[in-house]
């Protein structure tokens, strides 16, 4: 009797990236018959697969790279599946010495696009690209969107959400990784009075000040202001349970996704033609297209390099939410 093939995927950061590689976890897992299923992460992202059923073991990077490797080589996978694919992957991959599909990061397209605004990109998901990569194993993409498992002990209770936001809210996530990706405070108060409905800001501690600003400004029956006061995952869990959401170019726009929520996504100096807009789940783009500066990064800045910020400053906020006032 053969014994089951053995995957070990690897995806080292960050929580939004980590999120979109749940399908080709979750599919490999389905269409091997009996496949044992490893991921490799950082230690600082393990909460986001911790609770996934498709995952038989993860693997962090905590400590020396070489003590993770010589870990690792004594599983004797069958295949590693990198859709990471940088210094650190290729050191696996070439010490692992077993068979490897390795996604493309199209780094030189991004870098025409942001630097020369030539488009050469593909326009597809990089959900989808990150399913090319599996392929050639003959799997297929099951189409059922993004995974994300919240444990029990991080969901949310109702008692705890305030009683001016129990018969419903918009979940509006306030973060970002750079600054670039987030509207400036002002902006995100003149959203929040225009969807006018009880709204629960998410972020993380560095996130708490502009929320209590927006709350402040706006009062407790309009806005509960949650940034720094939970964990991700209990982030996640309040994303889970809001009427719909509204999200910076971050981690949580992916888990919004995962849980079909009809998402407004808000984007400022990246763009949705990078292919990581929300995935199989309705969503309203709210960008300033008006532009030639656009994108001007990948990734993101502490700070406009023009100075003027005007894609967020200047972005329109038309949209009605009809689905929000019939439920009044």
């Amino acid at each position: 009797m053969s014994s089951p093939t053995k995957f070990l995927i690897i995806r080292f950061s960050s929580i939004g990236d980590i999120v979109l590689t749940t399908p080709v976890i979750r599919c490999l897992k389905e269409q091997f018959p009996g496949a044992e299923i490893h991921f490799c992460t950082k230690a600082r992202y393990r909460f986001t697969l911790e609770a996934n059923p498709f995952i038989d073991k993860l693997w962090c990077l905590e400590g020396s790279m070489g003590d993770l490797v010589s870990m690792l080589r004594k599983e004797k996978y069958d295949y590693i599946i990198d859709l990471h694919n940088n210094l650190r992957t290729f050191r696996i991959k070439m010490e692992l010495g077993v068979k490897t599909f390795s996604f493309p990061k199209l780094n030189m397209q991004k870098w025409l696009l942001t630097r020369f605004k030539i488009n050469t990109l593909p326009q597809v998901h990089i959900v989808d690209r990150y399913m090319s990569t599996v392929t050639p194993l003959g799997v297929i993409n099951d189409e059922k969107g993004l995974d994300y498992f919240i444990p029990y002990r991080d969901e949310v209770e109702q008692d705890w959400i305030p009683a001016t936001h129990r018969r419903g809210y918009v979940a509006y996530a306030i973060g970002g990784q750079h600054n670039t990706k987030k509207l400036p405070t002002r902006r995100i108060i003149e959203l929040c009075r225009k969807i006018n409905y009880p709204i629960i800001l998410l972020g993380g501690k560095e996130d708490a000040e502009a929320g209590e600003e927006v709350r402040k400004y706006l009062g407790d029956d309009l806005i509960f202001n949650a940034c720094g006061k939970c964990t991700f995952n209990q982030s996640a869990s309040l994303l889970k349970q809001s009427r719909l959401v509204f999200t910076h170019d971050t981690g949580l726009m992916h888990v919004a996704a995962a849980f079909k929520k009809k998402t407004y996504s808000i984007w400022g100096n990246t763009i949705p033609l990078f292919g990581m807009y929300p995935y199989k789940t309705p969503f309203v783009v709210l960008e300033n297209n008006s532009l030639k500066c656009r994108p001007c990064s990948k990734i993101g800045y502490k700070r406009c390099p023009l100075g003027h910020f005007k894609c967020m400053n200047d972005i329109q906020f038309n949209f009605e939410l009809r689905e929000l006032r019939s439920k009044k």
